[in-house]
């Protein structure tokens, strides 16, 4: 089944990672969002890669894919993220925010680690959220007019 926003809306496709059940920032980020006009395709806790590509699938509008991840296991979390990109199931980008490696003490190569996997932006504040989507879609709009 395909949803397309062909009203104008933008879209983003949210959710908590796999093994998380954490969910109260990402209903407070999917209220902001809406409260902001953006149409949010909420998936909810323990979301698979496998899902959030379905989603796009259904989306393909979605101007980004939304991760949080609470409980520190984002990397195994996403672990097949690399495939699904490769396979062309989620040509979007995706967003991660959160408590992204168990333990307090955070070391930049958890965040590198990350991004080889496919991540895009890695965020520490979700009030930034609406910007970080704004200046993805002037890079997406940008590269397409060159």
């Amino acid at each position: 089944m395909r949803h397309d926003n062909d009203h104008g809306t933008r879209t983003v496709i949210l959710g908590v990672a796999a093994s998380d059940s954490h969910v109260v920032a990402n209903q407070l980020i999917a209220l902001g969002l809406r409260a902001q006009g953006w149409h949010v395709v909420n998936l909810g806790a323990c979301t698979s890669v496998a899902e959030f590509a379905a989603a796009y699938a259904d989306h393909p509008r979605a101007e980004a894919v939304v991760i949080g991840s609470l409980n520190g296991h984002a990397y195994e979390d996403l672990r097949d993220l690399p495939a699904v990109r490769a396979d062309g199931l989620l040509d979007c980008p995706v967003v991660l925010g959160g408590n992204l490696s168990v333990g307090s003490y955070k070391d930049s190569a958890d965040l590198e680690r990350l991004y080889a996997l496919g991540v895009d932006v890695i965020m520490s504040d979700p009030e930034a959220l609406p910007a970080t989507l704004d200046g993805l879609r002037a890079r997406t709009t940008t590269a397409g007019a060159s």
